[in-house]
């Protein structure tokens, strides 16, 4: 019986498990359903596949089952990332495959939202826009493409202070299965290629799935936003794929400020496009316009959506939501004032404490305004006491007056980001309108900004280098954000400071998907997923304080293969087994941090992506 039958309604059972609720709705995978998890006692959200009909058959049928399991892993490898809907499992019942995620209370997605409400102001349409890029980027450095980036595939849902659309969240995330919806899919060789109107032009004409791909499918749902309309909507699904390859999209009229933003998205040449750090420079120009001495553009708030007028009123003080940071633009008022949209004021206002108990994110403010021998103020005060601003990649070595991560700490910068044995690395910078703002919301942007990387490094914490207010200038108006080892050193840099070819100097810089070219016994270079490699990092775990770096090298293995499988990364346990890397800095710190990998039986090399 196809799926999607009656049978599959409300009251089934799912897996022995999962009780059918309501149907939330159905969209690009099928149905979506709200389901009670028996075991758990909780609410979650369940994507039932399905097929057009007739049904697939054969090797077809499994080919697709297996992609849909493939694809979902690819998913729940971004689970805890405060912009993506979090994939929980994959699972199979009576032959079909269902996606178990998390359920968003609450949530409209970006098409109804428009629909019923209208576009978006270019200030908010940006802060969505960042929302999603940083989930795209996080995806992209795992070699994951989205593929079908567009309105309907982004979640806009309550923030912890109440903000109606706070939180932002992107769906769907790669499932490629190709199932009955309602909007027409483009496909090559059983592969999902996007919607049409939203795809790039690269891709509709069978080019493979980039991230500069995905960065147009943001454009044209950035222009959907703030327009009300895709760029290159027509009366037919073929008009629109016609339309994306052949002709510019439509000027923007409701843009403003976000024009440029979307000129640069929707380049038909790939190789045009910007990249994601400076789209996000970009798209955080409009959200929160820098004042400079000479006239610029503002942002334009004239085309405020209908519903800004009943926006709820500020919030007081609370807890760091789970979406972006709050919008604040730059009225039609003196350059030294910027007022923030009541509809905005609500979206996040943090305090130290909240972020202490989420992580130990501390934030480096000096007491004393600070100036320099020549009577020049110092960026961020005479405790920190650096000459210069930090800038990005920036390696530092951090002296604490006390205990790590107590107080303030002194900051002297590392060149080489390595030979000094470097404490951390500049990952990512928050702006301010005002010194009070760095004061108040610096910490709170600097979580949320490094939140991605410290999730895929086993011993870290944030640190926000706030300037003071006689340094604010000096620092560029804006608040470092730091990734420091947690109980010591990073050895070397983070992220994508690491150049590939690289050596590994310590394990503390290792990071969960890194892959690894090994050159002999201990020593390891990084190298490219796509390309041949040795073993592939999946995670950590921690041996007892009492094992010895010696003994941890033999027993590492063993403690991986059990708390790590390969398993449950899609690996084939008749292929690949257990590895482990240790070293000294683990042992130093008292933490006993191992990283565990995957990798052949045989010792043969591993190819492309292989999970």
């Amino acid at each position: 019986m196809p799926s999607g039958s009656p049978t599959s309604g409300v009251g089934r059972v799912i897996a022995g498990r999962y009780l059918l609720l309501n149907r939330l709705g159905s969209g690009g995978m099928g149905h979506v359903w709200l389901a009670h998890d028996q075991r758990l006692a909780c609410e979650v959200a369940l994507k039932e596949i399905v097929f057009r009909e007739p049904e697939p058959t054969g090797e077809e049928r499994e080919a697709r089952v297996a992609r849909a399991r493939a694809e979902a892993r690819y998913a729940a490898g971004l689970r805890g990332h405060p912009h993506v809907v979090t994939v929980h499992d994959v699972l199979e019942h009576e032959g079909l495959p269902w996606i178990v995620m998390e359920y968003v209370a609450g949530a409209t997605d970006l098409r109804g939202l428009v629909e019923r409400r209208g576009p978006l102001a270019p200030a908010e349409c940006a802060r969505v826009g960042l929302a999603v890029l940083d989930a795209l980027n996080s995806g992209h450095e795992r070699g994951v493409m989205h593929r079908d980036v567009k309105p309907a595939n982004i979640l806009l849902a309550p923030d912890r202070t109440g903000a109606p659309y706070g939180r932002v969240l992107l769906t769907d995330y790669g499932i490629s299965v190709r199932p009955d919806a309602g909007e027409t899919r483009y496909t090559l060789a059983s592969v999902l290629v996007g919607t049409s109107g939203y795809l790039a032009p690269e891709r509709a004409t069978g080019g493979p799935p980039t991230p500069a791909a995905d960065l147009f499918s943001l454009g044209c749902t950035l222009y959907f936003a703030v327009e009300g309309q895709g760029p290159f909507e027509r009366d037919s699904n073929l008009a629109e794929v016609t339309a994306v390859v052949m002709e510019e999209p439509r000027p923007p009229v409701r843009a403003g400020a976000l024009g440029p933003v979307l000129r640069s998205l929707l380049e038909k040449d790939p190789g045009r496009r910007p990249s994601a750090s400076q789209a996000e420079a970009a798209l955080s120009d409009v959200v929160t316009p820098r004042a400079e001495p000479y006239a610029r553009t503002r942002t334009d708030l004239g085309s405020q959506p209908p519903w800004a007028a009943v926006a709820p009123a500020p919030s007081p003080p609370a807890p760091a939501p789970d979406g972006f940071g709050p919008v604040v633009v730059s009225p039609s008022a003196p350059r030294h004032r910027r007022e923030v949209p009541h509809v905005l004021r609500a979206v996040l206002a943090a305090s130290l404490g909240l972020l202490l108990a989420l992580g130990g994110v501390w934030y480096a403010m000096a007491h004393q305004g600070g100036g320099g021998a020549a009577g020049k103020a110092l960026p961020y005060g005479s405790a920190v006491g650096l000459a210069r601003p930090l800038r990005d990649g920036d390696c530092v070595l951090a002296d604490w007056p006390g205990a790590r991560f107590s107080g303030t700490p002194r900051l002297r910068l590392d060149p080489s980001c390595g030979a000094r044995v470097p404490d951390g690395q500049v990952m990512a910078f928050a702006a301010a309108a005002s010194a009070a703002e760095a004061r108040e919301k610096g910490p709170a942007r600097c979580a949320e900004r490094t939140q991605e990387i410290r999730e895929r490094l086993a011993d870290v914490r944030s640190l926000a280098v706030v300037p003071t207010g006689a340094g604010f200038e000096a620092a560029g108006r804006r608040t470092a954000c730091l990734v420091l080892g947690a109980h010591g050193p990073v050895y070397g840099p983070l992220g994508a400071h690491r150049g590939l070819g690289s050596p590994f100097t310590d394990t503390a810089n290792m990071q969960r998907r890194d892959c690894l070219r090994t050159r002999s016994g201990r020593d390891a270079d990084l190298v490219s997923c796509s390309g041949p490699h040795d073993e592939q990092v999946l995670g950590f775990t921690r041996l007892g304080k009492d094992v010895t770096l010696g003994e941890a090298r033999t027993e590492s293995d063993a403690a991986c293969a059990k708390d790590v499988p390969p398993r449950d990364y899609g690996f084939d346990p008749s292929v690949y087994t257990s590895g482990s890397w240790t070293s000294q800095g683990p042992w130093k710190s008292g933490t006993h941090f191992v990283v565990c990998t995957v990798r052949k039986q045989n010792g043969g090399t591993m190819e492309g992506d292989e999970s």
